[in-house]
C-alpha cells in the first residue's frame, strides 16, 4: 500500500481553552466533524440530535463517501484504520453506455494527491466519526429536538429551544439540522423550503451470498475478493453497482428522473418493479443486480439555489452541510464539503477569538462559499454528461472527474493561511453577503 502523505505543516497554536462555547444542532456527519474540530481547536462544545438513537440517525441503507478531502482531515484524526477496516476499496471504476457496451476504465489510484477516500456503508462509516467524538469527550444530546434559535447581539450570545422547553446557550449556534434546515429560516429571515432536482435514487444494500448473486452468471463478477464498482451511464439515468467486504456486500444506486411534487418526507419505500422497468431495455446486468436486492429506497433528490448567506445576522447562528448547501449524489462530495465546512469554522472561531464571533463566522463564510457552489456544479455537469451518453460513446470525458483543487484540498491549512487576508477585507472594508464568479468545473 502507497504511504500516506505527510501532513501540511500546521500552526502550533496548542488545544488551549480558547472560551469559546458552541452549541451544534445535528449529529450528521458535518455535526460531528464540526463538534470534534471544535473539541481540537480548544472551544466547549456540546451537539443535540432530534433521533433517539444512533442506529437511527445513519441508519439509509446505502453508501457513502468521504472524498480524499475529507479522508485528508479523518487521518489526520487518527482514524485511517478503522475507516479502511469498512471501506471498499476498488481500484478501477469500469463505466459502460446502456446497452453494456464499455466506455471508459477509469484507474483509481490511491492514495490521491496524497490521501485516501473512504467508500462504504452510510452507518458504519458514521458510527466510526460518532465513536470518536464520543472518544473525545464531547457531550452528545440525543433525541433532543430544536423547536426555535435565537441570538442576542447586545448580550452576546445565541442558543436554541427544546420541545421540553428546556432552552441552551452559547457563543454560536451551528445549525447542521439538514436539508429541511429549521435554523436557515431564521439565518436568512423567510422560508426557503429546497425545491425537486427533477431527479430521484432508488438505493439498496444487501448481503450478496444471501441472495444469489454468486449463483447467477449475469451478476457473479460481483461475487468476487476484490471490489468492483461498475456504472452504467445514458438515457438521462445512470445506475451504479458495487461490491465491498471482499464481495460480501452489494449497493447499487439508480438515479433518474422524477418530477413527483416532494410534501414533507422525501424518502419512501421504493417499489422493484418501478426500478426494473427503467432498465428494461438494457445491458441484462442491470436488471439482474437490481432484482436480487430484497428492497429499496425511493429517495427524492432535493435542490435550493445558492442562499444569500449562511451567517445571522449577529454572527452567531451559522448553517453547514445540507442546511446550506444540499448536493447531488454524482457530486459525490456532500459528506465532504460538510467535514469541510465544521473543520474550517473551528479554526476561523479559534482564530478571531470570543471576542470577534462575528468576524468568526463572516471570515468562515467567504472562506466557503465559493468551493461549495464550484463543487455542486461539478456534480450537476458530471449528472448531464452521464445521462447524455449515447451506446457506442467512448472516452475519457466520461470519468469521474477528481480534479486536484477538489481532492488535494486541505481544509485546515487553507483556512489558517487565507484567515488574516479574508478577515482584514471584512475588517477594512465591511461585511458583504457573498456573491458567485464564473464557476470552476
Amino acid at each position: 500500500m502507497a504511504e500516506l502523505q505527510q501532513d501540511t505543516p500546521l500552526p502550533t497554536d496548542g488545544v488551549g481553552d480558547t472560551g469559546i462555547d458552541v452549541i451544534v444542532v445535528g449529529a450528521g456527519f458535518g455535526g460531528i466533524a464540526c463538534a470534534v474540530e471544535c473539541r481540537r481547536k480548544g472551544h466547549r462544545v456540546v451537539v443535540v440530535e432530534k433521533v433517539g438513537e444512533l442506529k437511527q440517525l445513519a441508519n439509509t441503507p446505502t453508501k457513502a463517501t468521504l472524498g480524499a478531502n475529507a479522508g485528508r482531515i479523518l487521518t489526520r484524526w487518527g482514524l485511517h484504520e478503522k475507516l479502511t477496516s469498512i471501506s471498499a476499496q476498488a481500484q478501477e471504476v469500469q463505466i459502460h453506455d446502456y446497452l453494456g457496451g464499455l466506455i471508459q476504465v477509469q484507474q483509481l489510484p490511491w492514495p490521491l494527491f496524497g490521501a485516501y477516500s473512504y467508500n462504504g456503508h452510510r452507518a458504519l462509516l458514521h458510527q466510526v466519526l460518532f465513536e470518536h467524538a464520543q472518544s473525545l469527550g464531547i457531550e452528545i444530546r440525543m433525541g433532543q429536538q430544536v423547536v426555535e434559535y435565537w441570538e442576542d447581539e447586545v448580550g452576546g450570545r445565541a442558543g436554541v429551544k427544546m420541545q421540553s422547553g428546556e432552552t441552551l446557550d452559547a457563543d454560536v449556534v451551528v445549525g447542521a439540522d439538514g436539508v429541511r434546515s429549521l435554523a436557515r429560516k431564521f439565518v436568512i429571515g423567510y422560508h426557503d423550503n429546497p425545491k425537486p432536482s427533477g431527479y430521484a435514487i432508488y438505493r439498496a444494500w444487501f448481503d450478496a451470498e444471501e441472495h444469489g448473486i454468486k449463483t447467477d452468471p449475469l451478476t457473479d463478477f460481483l461475487a468476487v475478493r476484490e471490489d468492483q464498482l461498475h456504472a452504467w451511464i445514458g438515457k438521462d439515468v445512470h445506475f451504479i453497482a458495487c461490491n465491498s467486504q471482499q464481495g460480501k456486500t452489494i449497493c447499487w444506486l439508480l438515479t433518474h428522473k422524477d418530477n413527483a411534487a416532494v410534501d414533507g418526507e422525501w424518502s419512501f419505500p421504493g417499489k422493484i418493479e418501478d426500478v426494473l422497468e427503467i432498465v428494461k431495455d438494457w445491458d441484462p446486468r442491470c436488471a439482474a443486480i437490481i432484482s436480487k436486492a430484497p428492497s429499496c429506497i425511493d429517495w427524492k433528490l432535493l435542490i435550493h439555489d445558492p442562499l444569500p448567506t449562511w451567517v445571522s445576522k449577529s454572527g452567531r447562528v451559522v448553517l453547514i452541510g445540507d442546511a446550506a448547501h444540499p448536493f447531488l449524489p454524482s457530486s459525490v462530495q456532500g459528506a465532504s464539503q460538510a467535514v469541510e465546512d465544521g473543520v474550517t469554522l473551528a479554526i476561523t472561531l479559534r482564530l478571531a477569538g470570543k471576542a470577534n464571533i462575528r468576524l468568526g463566522t463572516q471570515t468562515w463564510e467567504s472562506i466557503r462559499y465559493q468551493r461549495v457552489r464550484d463543487a455542486q456544479l461539478m456534480g450537476v455537469s458530471t449528472r448531464d454528461k452521464w445521462h447524455g451518453a449515447q451506446a457506442g460513446d467512448t472516452g475519457k470525458s466520461f470519468e469521474l472527474p477528481m480534479p486536484e483543487w477538489l481532492m488535494g484540498f486541505d481544509a485546515e491549512a487553507h483556512a489558517y493561511a487565507v484567515y488574516d487576508g479574508v478577515a482584514r477585507s471584512i475588517v477594512d472594508d465591511g461585511y458583504r453577503e457573498p456573491s458567485l464568479v464564473k464557476e470552476r468545473l
